[in-house]
């Protein structure tokens, strides 16, 4: 009885660097550690390090606004996305750690007959690719959300319709990377926090090592899942990604009672709402045009994001802001990620996500797993290779969320 009160660490303490390793995963969020977990799980391969200079889930994982979806506009991503929700929504069991994983609903609204027609568009593509997506009216909507402001002299951008995703929510970020530190710690893999990666090493056109703060270590195969950073990375090894970097920030208010069970979107107001298991009402916009590693918050962000919410749901005008933050977004060309090989042998990239990134965790894992251990590149992520940018076979998914990207 008294062992439940023993202090246990739910990841090994930060062991010394060896000389060399099987793969090499630069970035310590859930992207890198899901992909450490399922070498394990998958492919037997242990003899691996997770390379992160700062503290685990400092990054994208732990700045996201938690919200999970697979209802996206192309065939190729609306497949991509369905199969990570279907890894998450059995990832609690397998992890055995709760993620709170919460599948209320998706709602992107219409507020104009042009975005109606996306929104029908959208729906068949979805329903195509075997995924739960349906247009919904006003009747349904204020059903679904009766405290959001929909129609009537009051609103001020009406709503028409929504486009809804039953097997959409919200789950907790930290917990996501937690149980994949856990997982990845408990088949075999080392994790390095406060480890900066300086330089990569190449040889006859192949990754050789890498060059770290704590010195240098022997590698065939090294895996890059930086976000934002991932360019300054793939520059080390000789490569340039099309990739520019901007910032995305979000805020929450105080707690308050439940008033909201689905997350709410808006791509004509550039705004996204959803309410915290906590209660805390957590709200994200448009990001930032200009490009910067800077993640400062800015008044107008605040200003805008406080405007279209109490546009939505005026009654939380008294309530007080707790806190914002800002995250790194690495956009592509095609506002589609990068997946899989580059021109330099054994060096792999999950990049290009912009705010997109943490909905797709499992499913980069799992697959970049399966690509480092057999050195094929699985089916799914066959579309957003690095070569579609010089073949013309761009995998367009702009306007397909509530910001830019």
């Amino acid at each position: 009885m008294l062992d439940i009160f023993r202090r246990r660490r739910m990841w090994r303490s930060r062991p010394e660097l060896r000389d060399s390793y099987d793969v090499v995963i630069i970035g310590g969020g859930s992207h890198g550690l899901a992909t450490a977990y399922y070498l394990a799980r998958e492919h037997g391969i242990t003899n691996v390090a997770v390379l992160e200079k700062s503290y685990i889930g400092s990054g994208a994982a732990g700045r996201n606004t938690t919200i999970l979806r697979s209802n996206y506009k192309t065939p190729e991503g609306a497949r991509f996305y369905d199969a990570s929700v279907k890894l998450y929504e059995r990832l609690s069991a397998e992890l055995n750690f709760n993620l709170l994983f919460s599948q209320n609903g998706h709602l992107t609204l219409a507020h104009s007959d042009r975005a109606m027609f996306v929104m029908a568009n959208r729906a068949e593509v979805n329903r195509l690719n075997g995924i739960d997506s349906q247009l919904i009216y006003p009747d349904r909507i204020k059903e679904l959300a009766p405290a959001m402001q929909v129609d009537g002299a009051n609103a001020t951008y009406p709503i028409l319709g929504a486009l809804y995703h039953p097997p959409g929510g919200i789950i907790r970020h930290d917990a996501v990377v937690w149980g994949f530190a856990r997982g990845a710690d408990g088949g075999g893999a080392e994790i390095h926090p406060y480890t900066e990666v300086t330089g990569i090493e190449r040889s006859n056109g192949k990754v050789a090592g890498v060059v770290t703060n704590r010195g240098t270590v022997k590698t065939g195969v090294v895996l890059n899942c930086t976000a934002g950073w991932s360019s300054l990375i793939a520059g080390m090894a000789g490569i340039e990604l099309p990739i520019t970097t901007h910032i995305l920030q979000a805020c929450v208010t105080e707690p308050l009672k439940p008033l909201l069970d689905v997350v709410i979107v808006s791509s004509q107001m550039h705004v996204y709402v959803s309410q915290t298991d906590r209660g805390e009402f957590l709200m994200g916009a448009e990001i930032e045009p200009w490009t910067t590693y800077r993640m400062q918050g800015t008044l107008n962000f605040l200003q805008e994001v406080s405007r279209h919410v109490l546009e939505l749901f005026p009654q939380l005008e008294r309530a007080r802001m707790l806190r914002s933050w800002a995250g790194l977004c690495d956009l592509s060309p095609d506002y589609s990620p990068i997946l899989g090989k580059t021109e330099l042998d054994g060096f792999h990239v999950s990049t290009g996500w912009g705010t997109y990134g943490f909905k797709a965790a499992p499913i980069v894992g799992r697959t970049l797993a399966e690509l480092a251990a057999t050195d094929r590149t699985p089916e799914l992520i066959a579309p957003f290779a690095l070569e579609r940018f010089y073949e013309d076979r761009l995998v367009s998914e702009l306007a397909a969320a509530a910001v830019s990207h």
